[in-house]
Order: C-alpha cells, then structure tokens, then sequence
C-alpha cells in the first residue's frame, strides 16, 4: 500500500494522448467507468479500423476554446449513468498523466454538460495504483 499515491476527490490531471493537460477531473470509487466529456462525436475508418473523431472544451471557463481530438475505437460499452439510464457508449485508451505517474486507461466519452467537471475518473482507471482521500482535494497539484 506504500507504493500507493493518495488523491483526493478532485485532482488534476493530463491526457497527453489527446493534447488535453490541467484537466480538472472528479474521482469516483462508484463508477466502475471513467468518462469523458466530448461534443460534435463522429465515427470514421482510418486504415481501414474504426476511429473517434471529437472536440473537448478542457476549460470550463473558456468553453470558446476547442481542442480537436481522435483516437482508435477501442470498444462501444453499455454503461449505466448515475441517474440510472442505460446507453451505448464509444470507448478510447489513452494515457492519464496524474501526479508524477502515467498509465493507460480506457474512457467512455458521454454528454456530461450537466456534470461539474468534465471528466469523471472511475474504479477501473484508478486500478491498483491510487488510494482515495475523499475530505481533500487537489493532493497532487504541488508535486511537479
């Protein structure tokens, strides 16, 4: 369990694959699933495989700014929402930087405008490697 960095219920945290860093992102042990916010989501072949094709706002603040993204579909998950409805979701991997560790996850991208924060990081992205303090906040932001 030493080898195990402590996070608090919001951290921040990069998804270099993507090109998104500074993304403020709520830890959720309920959620089996981490979740991303996306908009204008498209699906297309590249070399004959199936990518994603979407936009992010990372800046809640700034919703003007825009980063264009695309990621190999990796898999389409039925997940249940924390209101309780069902719905078909597209499936990326890609590498979470938090702290000073990096590791890949998979992330289901959604409509979480009504959300606070634009990611959710769930059980399954977290895996062995982080223990949650859920009284604090923001445990990493002063370690780089």
């Amino acid at each position: 369990m030493k080898d195990k960095m402590i996070i608090g219920s919001i951290e921040s945290c990069d998804l270099p694959d993507l090109g998104i860093f500074d993304l403020q992102v709520r830890i959720d042990t309920g959620a089996k699933t981490s979740s991303l916010h996306v908009d204008n989501l498209s699906r297309y072949k590249k070399s004959g495989k199936p990518w994603i094709k979407f936009d992010i706002h990372p800046n809640i603040y700034k919703v003007e700014d825009i980063v264009e993204c695309s990621a190999p579909l990796q898999d389409i998950r039925r997940v249940k929402s924390s209101n309780g409805t069902s719905e078909e979701r597209y499936v990326i991997k890609t590498t979470v930087h938090l702290g000073n560790e990096s590791w890949p996850i998979d992330i289901t991208l959604t409509d979480r405008s009504d959300m606070s924060y634009l990611m959710l990081f769930g059980r399954e992205g977290m895996g062995d490697k982080v223990l949650v303090d859920p009284s604090a906040t923001y445990l990493l932001t002063n370690l780089e």
